[in-house]
């Protein structure tokens, strides 16, 4: 994928995929089935690097094995998480042989699955990836503010590139905790969570940062999810289950970065929000 050592690495995230059809726009968007794709930002396949965030993959809470294995086939390199990677109950089963999956860090020593990983990608260079929940209005979990550090600075001692999922509900917390790890030599910081894609990407101290990368999935929906059922919930307070939104148009919300490999800095960074009505068929099943 590397031409050459002095090539930036192209780092492509996709914010939560939202049920099939957020994985069939992922799908098409990789396989450059969205018209016009080679005009608004590098061609997918020359990307050296693919990460998607995946706790809403599989009709909108956990992760499927099956689901797990097309997205790798999609050409997804690494994949994310968040509070939602148990819903599955049969993650437990493959998590701890998924080699491309990352469950949240700051969960206690023993639970399963690796909260952070190393990636190879050719010509010697190595990815880190860390994925941590946050802890404001969200199930309490160990302090990512103490677990981060060290972890961030083991990753490294072994490369200069380190990406950061920072999955969490708390604008101000994600801001605080980006700013931290910007001074902690991270090269890109993700926030992931509401499903709602900000408009503050940046360059932080060298660090290419967004409070929230968005979703992929049904445009037409609440983050993802079927309408009617949301408002029922607010309105009656009764806990009806969420289901994926069903809708003509899927949207791709992503976060594009270029990283020196050298010394890890983030040099450029541009946000993707995408509309299609192309290829619906994912629509059509949750």
């Amino acid at each position: 994928m590397i031409k050459s050592d002095d090539e930036n690495l192209k780092i492509l995230f996709f914010g939560d995929l939202v049920g099939k059809p957020g994985r069939f726009a992922v799908r098409n968007f990789l396989s450059e089935n969205f018209n016009g794709i080679e005009n608004t930002l590098s061609v997918p396949s020359t990307h050296s690097f693919i990460i998607a965030n995946v706790e809403n993959a599989s009709h909108g809470f956990g992760l499927t094995e099956k689901n797990y294995n097309d997205l790798c086939e999609y050409g997804v390199d690494c994949m994310t998480s968040g509070n939602h990677i148990w819903d599955k109950k049969e993650i437990f089963n493959y998590i701890d042989k998924a080699d491309k999956l990352v469950r949240p860090f700051n969960y206690p020593a023993n639970t399963p699955g690796s909260g952070s990983r190393i990636f190879e990608i050719g010509n010697g260079i190595k990815i880190g990836i860390i994925n941590l929940l946050g802890r404001v209005f969200m199930s309490p979990v160990e302090s990512q503010w103490d677990k981060a550090v060290e972890e961030i600075k083991r990753l490294k001692e072994i490369t200069p590139v380190v990406i950061v999922d920072f999955h969490a509900e708390a604008t101000a917390e994600k801001i605080c905790f980006g700013r931290l790890c910007s001074e902690l030599g991270v090269s890109a910081f993700f926030g992931t969570h509401t499903h709602v894609q900000t408009a503050d990407e940046q360059v932080m101290n060298n660090m290419g940062y967004i409070t929230d990368a968005g979703f992929c999935g049904t445009a037409d929906s609440v983050i993802g999810m079927d309408y009617k059922t949301s408002l029922n919930r607010f309105t009656t307070v009764v806990p009806e289950r969420y289901d994926v939104a069903d809708g003509n148009v899927v949207q791709i919300n992503a976060v594009e970065v270029e990283v020196n490999p050298t010394n890890g800095h983030t040099v450029a960074i541009k946000r993707i929000f995408l509309l299609s009505d192309k290829e619906k068929e994912a629509a059509n099943e949750k």
